[in-house]
């Protein structure tokens, strides 16, 4: 028999109370079959499922099958479907993918949340939380940022902790014989750092960071301590929990949400990458060992945490043009902030 539109949604009536109690399906409708990647001109029930599992691995009950009344079903991977939120709006407590900022810039991306020395901190990008090595220890962030309203002091939610300084090209990180603005600042930055680490003990620690980042930049990276710990959440905003740490890899597909675009997918097109990324006024940095994704951010996604299909983060988004996003491997950004997560 061939069916017609309205005879497969006929069918589709009395199944769909008992598509929808399975557990992995999220949505059902009528669509064409979808064979190799193409669609066929063959009508069918859609099953949209949170995510493809092999078969062997589905509970029977909970198995699409086949054919309903002779029509073909298909099932469709959409992942979890949330309604959009707003990232740019006010939220307490904050996830991550939402609006931040140091007090003296626009907006970026609160990544997720990080622990270090038993604390929660708000991981982001040293251009977005540290001002691009232009702010002090103990300086407000504000969430949204503040060119998305926030504004000193009723939407302060945390403090500025530690960042690692960015190393500008042409600049002598020894500072004898000046260099550019960014060298001096980086310098008053460092003291600073030192300073705070000699305190907790890891001064040592802390002067070796400082010169392995000084030497080549590996990362774009701050953490800010919240004013009040339950002013944030362990969540990205349309993702849900972190599962892990993973290594970025050439052609995994990855995904973030971001303060401008919300959540985008893309994949990871290279590795090992060595980028010049200008950050204004004249002032450009290297960068080595990055990972490079197509198009899936614009600007004021700075700080994005980026996640593989499992939910494991792989790194942190800190740069892109019109057709590519520049990554910190996450392992660096861990590594030289001494954090983990929770």
């Amino acid at each position: 028999m061939a069916h017609t539109v309205q005879t497969a949604r006929a069918i589709l009536r009395e199944a769909r109370g008992m598509l929808m109690e399975k557990s992995n399906v999220v949505a059902t409708g009528i669509g064409y079959k979808i064979v190799n990647g193409r669609m066929t001109d063959q009508l069918c029930v859609v099953c949209s499922v949170d995510r493809k599992q092999a078969v062997q691995n589905i509970a029977l009950k909970n198995r699409i099958p086949m054919e309903l009344d002779g029509l073909p079903t298909d099932v469709f991977t959409t992942g979890p479907l949330t309604v959009f939120q707003d990232h740019k709006s006010r939220q307490r407590p904050a996830p991550g993918g939402v609006s931040i900022g140091h007090y003296a810039i626009t907006a970026g991306t609160f990544g997720c949340v990080v622990m270090r020395d038993g604390r929660r901190h708000i991981l982001s990008n040293n251009h977005v939380l540290a001002n691009s090595n232009d702010a002090q220890i103990g300086d407000d962030i504000l969430q949204p940022g503040p060119t998305d309203g926030g504004y000193r002091p009723d939407d302060v939610i945390a403090r500025l902790a530690d960042f690692i300084p960015i190393h500008y090209d042409g600049s002598d990180m020894g500072g004898d014989d000046g260099g550019d603005s960014g060298c001096v600042v980086a310098n008053t930055a460092a003291g600073a750092l030192n300073a705070l680490s000699a305190m907790a003990g890891r001064s040592s620690r802390l002067k070796a960071v400082y010169e392995k980042q000084a030497a080549e930049n590996l990362v774009d990276a701050a953490i800010a301590l919240p004013v009040n710990d339950g002013d944030i959440k362990e969540e990205i905003l349309e993702i849900g929990q972190i599962s892990g740490v993973a290594e970025g890899a050439l052609n995994m597909q990855v995904k973030k949400s971001g303060r401008t675009t919300g959540l985008t997918n893309g994949q990871i097109i290279q590795v090992d990458v060595t980028s010049r990324v200008n950050y204004g006024s004249g002032r450009t940095a290297t960068f080595t060992d990055q990972l490079m994704a197509g198009n899936m951010s614009a600007g004021g996604d700075s700080g994005s945490a980026i996640l593989n299909e499992d939910n494991a983060i792989v790194g942190l988004l800190f740069a892109g043009s019109s057709n590519s996003t520049i990554i910190n491997r996450i392992q660096n950004v861990f590594e030289l902030l001494n954090i983990g997560l929770p």
